[in-house]
């Protein structure tokens, strides 16, 4: 899907399934599931051209927009189930002899809420002073 993504962000002109199949030398099937996921995140769309009957597609070229949605489509696959599940072993007793666990799960729960916080603020952010902030950490 990456590569897929990659391709298309470096072209200024549509590719076809047939093009994209040619440039990457992957399967059609393969195109099309990953195309159709890009397209459900919003990262590609579909464009029609004049003449032509086959489907083109296009990414999305606002690199901050597609921070936010690859941000936010992480966030609800990864980081939510993740903290889930902590949440759920830490609601468990642990015994005394498993302390060195329970130390464990806690801070991974705080790590993982406090990456969970920071993608909430940089969601909500406006574009200009948190890639100011962004920019300066890298």
């Amino acid at each position: 899907m990456a590569q897929i993504h990659a391709l298309l962000l470096c072209h200024d002109n549509p590719l076809s399934t047939d093009q994209i199949m040619e440039m990457l030398n992957i399967s059609r099937g393969n195109v099309n599931m990953n195309v159709r996921t890009l397209i459900d995140w919003a990262l590609v769309k579909k464009e029609f051209l004049k003449g032509e009957r086959k489907e083109f597609f296009v990414a999305e070229k606002d690199m901050f927009k597609v921070s936010r949605v690859i941000i936010n489509e992480r966030r609800k696959r990864e980081l939510y189930p993740i903290l889930e599940t902590l949440r759920e072993i830490k609601a468990k007793d642990i015994s005394k002899e498993d302390k060195d666990f329970k130390n464990l799960v806690d801070e991974l729960h705080t790590f993982c809420t406090s990456v969970d916080r920071l993608s909430d603020k940089y969601l909500k952010s406006e574009n200009t002073w948190m890639q100011k902030v962004l920019m300066k950490l890298v």
